[in-house]
C-alpha cells in the first residue's frame, strides 16, 4: 500500500486503536514551557501519579522572559511565579530546563531543532499551537492544551483520530524579494484560514525542495493559521545537513544509519490524500495583512478587496483600513523581527543585509528579538549587531516578547506594527495594537522609510 510521509510517521507511532475509535499514538518529544505546563503537574501531583519519561521532556522559559536585563530578577509577579514553577517542577522531576541564562535558552521551536532534538520521522507535541513547526524535519508535531500535556506527562501517549491528509504543491520559481513567510501568507490567503481543518498538511514540490530549513521551519510554523493540525516537509539532504553536527543529533554510524532510515520516509509515488491544492510559484509576491487573522492577506502591490461581511468590516475597522485602498506609504511606527516563526539566523541576515548602510525612521520604534541565546551570539560574531546599532535598531535578548506580549514587549494601542510573527489577532501584540504581518524583509524596509513601501522596486537585481 501506497503511503504518505504522514502515514508512515503516524502509523510508526500506534500503539493501539480503539476498536470504532480514536487511536493511542506514542510521543517521541514532549517540548513544555512556563504557561501551559503548572496546572498539568499540579494534576498529576494531586492525584499522585508520575512523570512517565521524564527524559523524554525537554523544558525551556521563552513566553514570559523578559528581553532586557534577564540577569536581574523579574519585575512582573505572574511572569515571575510561572517561571519559578517550572523550575521548580523540572528539579522535582528530572526533567532538562533550559531556563534565562542557560547557553541552550530561547523559544521552544526555535532551540529544539537548532539543538539536534528535533529528527525526521519523530512525534513531538507542545502545549503550544506553533508545535507545527517541526513538521519542517519531517516530523509530527502539534500543539495540545494542558489536559493533553498531563495525559503526555503520564503516559507519553496521547489518544487521538487520525488526522485526514491534505498536500499544497508549489512548483517554480521565487519572484525576487519573496520569502518563505511570503509563500504561507499567500497559502493561506489563497486557501483560506479553515482551509486546513481536520487535516494535516504535506508541503511538496520544487520551492520547498529548494528552501533552507529556516525557511521550511517558518512555513510549518503557520500551518496551523490555516486551520491544519500541523504541516510537514519530507526530510532531504538539506534536512540532514541541518541536523549533523547538532548537539543532540546521532553521532557517527548511528548517524548514518539514521539518514538511511530518514531517507524512507518520502510520500510514495501514488499515495493518495484526500485533498490536493497546486499553486504556481511565479504567482507569489511579498505579502502583507491588512485584517486580523492572517488568511486577510493581499500582495503587498494589491489593493484591500471588497466583501460585505460582517467580520471583515469589523477587521477593517479595527485596523482603520478602507477597502480598495492600497497599504503602499502607510505610516507605521513599531516593527517587530522575531518570534518562533522569523527568528532565526537566516531571518537576522535578510534584514542586516538590507538595511546595511541604511538609518531607521525617526518615527519608528524597530525591536530585534532573536529567538535563542545561540542565535543572539550568532548575530554578534557574523557583525549583524553593528550594523542593526548603527541603523539605529534595538536589539533585545531572546523570548517570544511582543509576537504574543505577555512580557513587557507590547504594541501601544493605535499604534501600526509591521511584525514577522505568525498573528495578527485583535490585541495580540497588545491592547489596542494592530498588526500587519510580513517577511522579515518587508519589515526590515518598513523600519527605515518608516512606512509601507513595496520592496520589489528597491532591491538590487539580485537579492
Amino acid at each position: 500500500m501506497r503511503k504518505t510521509l504522514f502515514d508512515k510517521v503516524w502509523d510508526a507511532h500506534v500503539v493501539d486503536v480503539i476498536e470504532n475509535g480514536p487511536q493511542i499514538l506514542y510521543i517521541d518529544t514532549h517540548l513544555i514551557h512556563e504557561v501551559t505546563s503548572p496546572q498539568a503537574f499540579e494534576e498529576l501531583e494531586k492525584r499522585g501519579i508520575p512523570i512517565a519519561r521524564p527524559d523524554k521532556i525537554v523544558a525551556t522559559a521563552d513566553h514570559n522572559t523578559p528581553t532586557i536585563n534577564q540577569h536581574l530578577p523579574i519585575k512582573d509577579a505572574l511572569s515571575r511565579n510561572q517561571l519559578e514553577k517550572l523550575t521548580k517542577n523540572c528539579l522535582k522531576n528530572n526533567i532538562s530546563l533550559y531556563g534565562l541564562g542557560h547557553e541552550n535558552n530561547g523559544i521552544v521551536h526555535v532551540i529544539a531543532p537548532e539543538l539536534g532534538i528535533t529528527q525526521p520521522g519523530m512525534t513531538m507535541v507542545c502545549g503550544d499551537s506553533h508545535t507545527s513547526t517541526h513538521g519542517a524535519f519531517g516530523t509530527i508535531a502539534f500543539g495540545i492544551g494542558t489536559s493533553q500535556v498531563a495525559q503526555v506527562f503520564a503516559s507519553q501517549c496521547l489518544l487521538l483520530e487520525k488526522p485526514k491528509k491534505m498536500r499544497v504543491l508549489v512548483n517554480g520559481e521565487l519572484k525576487k524579494g519573496v520569502l518563505p513567510k511570503d509563500v504561507i501568507l499567500y497559502i493561506i490567503a489563497k486557501l483560506g484560514t479553515n482551509s486546513g481543518t481536520g487535516y494535516f498538511c504535506e508541503y511538496a514540490g520544487d520551492v520547498f525542495e529548494n528552501m533552507s530549513m529556516e525557511g521550511r521551519m517558518t512555513v510549518c510554523n503557520m500551518s496551523i493559521e490555516m486551520g491544519a493540525r500541523g504541516g510537514m516537509i519530507a526530510p532531504d539532504q538539506t534536512t540532514f545537513n541541518y541536523i549533523k553536527g547538532k548537539e543532540f543529533a546521532p553521532k557517527g554510524t548511528d548517524f548514518d544509519e539514521k539518514v538511511a532510515k530518514w531517507k524512507t520516509l518520502a510520500t510514495d509515488v501514488g499515495a493518495e490524500f484526500d485533498k490536493e491544492y497546486e499553486i504556481d510559484a511565479s504567482d507569489i509576491e511579498p505579502m502583507i495583512t491588512f485584517g486580523t487573522n492572517p488568511g486577510m492577506g493581499i500582495k503587498i502591490s494589491e489593493k484591500i478587496p471588497y466583501k460585505n461581511e460582517s467580520s471583515f468590516e469589523k477587521s477593517l475597522t479595527y485596523m482603520d483600513f478602507e477597502k480598495g485602498k492600497s497599504l503602499i506609504d502607510t505610516p507605521i511606527n513599531y516593527v517587530f523581527i522575531g518570534s518562533c516563526t522569523n527568528s532565526r539566523i537566516e531571518d537576522f541576515r535578510v534584514a542586516a543585509n538590507y538595511i546595511k548602510g541604511k538609518q531607521k525612521a525617526e518615527n519608528v520604534t524597530a525591536w530585534l528579538v532573536p529567538g535563542s541565546q545561540r542565535v543572539a551570539k550568532q548575530i554578534t560574531e557574523e557583525g549583524l549587531k553593528a550594523t542593526f546599532e548603527a541603523a539605529g535598531f534595538t536589539l533585545r535578548q531572546p523570548g517570544c516578547s511582543a509576537c504574543l506580549a505577555m512580557n513587557d514587549d507590547k504594541i501601544p494601542s493605535g499604534e501600526y506594527c509591521v511584525s514577522t510573527s505568525n498573528r495578527n489577532f485583535e490585541g495580540r501584540q497588545g491592547q489596542g495594537a494592530r498588526t500587519i504581518l510580513a517577511s522579515p524583509l518587508v519589515a526590515a524596509a518598513a523600519a527605515i522609510e518608516g512606512k509601507i513601501i513595496d520592496v520589489t522596486k528597491v532591491l538590487e537585481p539580485v537579492l
